[in-house]
């Protein structure tokens, strides 16, 4: 897949950075590490510039957040459920990581939004919870925009700067996105033993 993303973008420049951030916000087995860094990288060998990688792969990932949005919107949970028990495996997604996105939208609402997309697969999932709850597109847009341009500029400035061993970003982003996830799976354990608890004390 990594040589097929580098022909792609090789190929088609800005287009292809576009295109390819927004399929991986809606189809997370597409690394945004390899897409971004080797932009980055891109920017020392062609007209490419960093603002403007920057600018196409941010509204890549606003249009694939928004496909997200409509389809928290439009279907039900339990279908989401149902649907990433049977191919989650091939999307990277479980049903544990959409449950770690409804959890924490419902407890830091907007906040998550942005949050949530500096950790790998969260980052697209936490779209769906914002449609089902009806967030307004609005509110939604500029967290999205804000933590989007964070994420993105970051990754694209170190594919910059280290130039022709851009790839080794992906190997320290294996580590980093087991780290959060892992922090990610414990902490919202820990707020689910909070709530039982506080509602048995309540039903006392």
């Amino acid at each position: 897949m990594e040589e097929w993303i580098i022909k792609f973008i090789d190929l088609y420049g800005y287009y292809g950075v576009f295109i390819l951030i927004a399929i991986e916000n809606v189809f997370p087995p597409i690394p945004s590490e390899i897409i971004l860094t080797f932009s980055g990288f891109m920017t020392t060998q062609t007209s490419m510039t960093v603002l403007g990688v920057i600018a196409l792969s941010t509204s890549g990932s606003i249009t694939g957040a928004i496909v997200l949005y409509y389809i928290g919107k439009i279907i039900e949970i339990r279908s989401l459920e149902s649907f990433i028990d049977r191919y989650g495996s091939f999307f990277r997604m479980t049903t544990e990581n959409l449950h770690q996105a409804m959890t924490w939208f419902e407890k830091y609402g907007g906040r998550t939004i942005f949050f949530c997309r500096l950790i790998p697969i969260i980052r697209s999932l936490i779209s769906i919870p914002a449609g089902v709850t009806g967030m307004p597109m609005t509110k939604f847009l500029v967290f999205t925009l804000l933590g989007t341009l964070l994420w993105n500029s970051l990754l694209i400035l170190i594919g910059a700067q280290l130039g022709a061993s851009w790839w080794k970003i992906s190997e320290y982003m294996q580590t980093y996105s087991v780290i959060l996830i892992s922090t990610a799976a414990i902490l919202t354990s820990l707020l689910l033993i909070v709530k039982m608890r506080s509602r048995f004390k309540a039903g006392k």
